[in-house]
């Protein structure tokens, strides 16, 4: 007989009895509903990524879109208020060229009047290679997008709502507006023996 008994550690360090196959909890036809419904909402999850994501891509299409015409407009319109205070001194050139020098004018002042001449020429060269433009409308309907009106005067000469004078020149830079023509435009002769006139 051994003097060893066999306590209540031996029977915990014995290995457990194996257990027989559970069945599974579900029926055969609730499985494959159960496996339906987790399979229409993954469908419906992936749909809703799906068009998460094309909203997205969608999204930073528009984005980069816009950047682009964001950097072609920055471009496009960068020298703007340079180009408002160069007109300026465009102007000064204008009427110190319209100076009329007598004939027998020192030949230095001439030369001088010659060189203000080649000046305004090279000046509006530049002025075109960087899209500004001269708004002369001497002559023409008058158009309140690019021309302001300082005064109304009436003309038999000039058609009614017409440019009479060019006070100021106005500038464009690449069709938009830089600075207004100021102008004085014809009101029109009023007859008041003309029955047109009077209805």
């Amino acid at each position: 007989m051994s003097q060893y008994k066999e306590g209540p550690a031996a029977e915990e360090n014995a290995a457990p009895a194996p257990q027989a196959d559970t069945p599974h909890d579900l029926e055969p036809g609730t499985e494959i509903q159960q496996l339906q419904a987790e399979l229409e909402k993954f469908r419906a999850e992936s749909g809703e990524n799906l068009d998460r994501f094309l909203r997205a891509k969608a999204e930073v299409e528009n984005v980069r879109k816009r950047g682009e015409v964001d950097v072609s407009t920055a471009r496009k319109y960068a020298i703007e208020r340079f180009a408002a205070e160069i007109v300026a001194v465009r102007d000064s050139l204008e009427l110190a060229r319209m100076v009329e020098l007598p004939k027998d004018t020192n030949p230095a002042v001439q030369k001088m009047h010659e060189g203000l001449d080649l000046t305004l020429k090279l000046l509006d060269s530049t002025f075109e290679k960087f899209g500004l433009t001269v708004v002369d409308p001497q002559g023409q309907k008058f158009n309140p997008e690019h021309h302001q009106a300082i005064s109304m005067v009436d003309s038999a000469e000039v058609l009614p709502n017409h440019v009479v004078t060019v006070v100021q020149k106005g500038f464009l830079l690449n069709d938009r507006l830089l600075r207004p023509a100021m102008v004085v435009v014809a009101r029109g002769a009023t007859n008041p023996k003309d029955p047109a006139a009077q209805a």
